[in-house]
């Protein structure tokens, strides 16, 4: 008895054909579902070192505090009279610093003038000389005026008049 070979009809293949198209189907959705599970760990993750994920406030704005302009005159090698007018602002973390500031205002006036009289026209000629001189202002106004309290705490100086003359 021999038997024969039956070549393969167009039928026997199509479900061969559906069972490929169905891996190729589950491939890509395995993909899919694998690529979505590691960037959601890769964001859990991220939110747990930063915190678990609480949002950080903000820090309180700067509280900016105007100061009266000053006029003083200059320390002059030349002969000459020569007259600084300034105008200054003070950048402060809190309103307590400003409470602080307001309440030695006499004593701090006292010390910047006489920080000021102290300097040369050209001194404070350069910018260098500005940036300076906002510096040991900054470091002047911040001195404790009580003893045994702490310095008070000036972010910055900023001028907002400076007349040389």
């Amino acid at each position: 008895m021999a038997t024969s070979a039956k070549a393969p009809s167009g039928d026997d293949l199509a479900p061969s054909k559906k069972y490929d198209k169905l891996k190729k189907i589950l491939l890509i959705v395995a993909i899919a579902l694998a690529s979505a599970a590691a960037a959601g760990a890769g964001v859990y993750f991220m939110l747990l070192r930063h915190g678990g994920g609480a949002v950080v406030a903000a820090p309180p704005p700067p509280v900016f505090f105007a100061l009266d302009s000053l006029t003083v005159n200059l320390n002059a090698d030349d002969g000459e009279q020569h007259y600084l007018r300034l105008g200054l602002t003070l950048k402060l973390p809190d309103a307590k610093a400003q409470e602080d500031i307001a309440g030695h205002m006499p004593e701090i006036r006292s010390r910047i003038l006489l920080l000021l009289s102290n300097k040369t026209p050209d001194q404070l000629s350069t910018v260098e000389g500005k940036q300076t001189l906002a510096n040991e202002l900054r470091t002047a106004i911040a001195e404790p005026s009580d003893p045994g309290h702490a310095a008070t705490k000036v972010d910055a100086v900023l001028f907002t008049d400076f007349v040389v003359q």
